[in-house]
């Protein structure tokens, strides 16, 4: 299992700094110290690197999502740390944008695997929307225009290398929730 997770740290290092179709297996062996013969038994298509690399982002990701949001007992707080967790993220030396987005945009049309791991990530983020917007008791469709929200505030910071479209968003957020209500 070691050599599997040596893999994967590499591959998400170099996939998310450099982009999945910029980053080959050998440059993986070399960061990783997984020999190339090794590292083709655990993963013998680059494809099933990507898809392992983005599933194990993913709950990361929403584990660190959900550590935010638990901090606030108020249900519309809740909402808003969504968007407090972005502007932190977003703010991180290495943020390079939304891996899932990023992976889709290279390989969404030509791997199966890798727009599979995009829609089950971003389903699961609605999904998490959805139970907070139900919990804060707004109509059901508020959980879509957030996601719309975070998505464009993801993108957005990741051209222009700022994180303020989270907070711009999370003001967009507070009104629409006022609005629901």
């Amino acid at each position: 299992m070691a050599a599997r997770e040596q893999a994967l740290d590499a591959a998400e290092r170099l996939f998310y700094a450099r982009g999945v179709q910029s980053v080959g297996m050998d440059d993986i062996r070399g960061a990783s110290g997984v020999s190339l013969k090794r590292l083709y038994q655990l993963f013998p298509a680059k494809d099933q690197l990507v898809e392992a690399y983005l599933a194990r982002r993913d709950l990361v990701w929403r584990q660190r999502l959900g550590e935010r949001v638990d901090r606030h007992r108020d249900a519309e707080e809740r909402i808003l740390a969504v968007f407090d967790h972005l502007h932190a993220w977003f703010g991180e030396p290495d943020f390079r944008g939304c891996a899932w987005i990023n992976a889709y945009g290279e390989l969404g049309a030509t791997s199966p695997r890798v727009a599979a791991q995009a829609r089950a990530h971003k389903l699961a983020f609605k999904r998490y929307l959805a139970g907070l917007v139900a919990d804060a008791k707004l109509p059901p469709g508020t959980a879509d225009q957030l996601q719309l929200l975070a998505e464009g505030a993801m993108v957005t910071a990741a051209i222009l290398e700022t994180a303020e479209p989270a907070l711009q968003a999370r003001e967009a957020a507070a009104l629409l929730t006022r609005a629901a209500r």
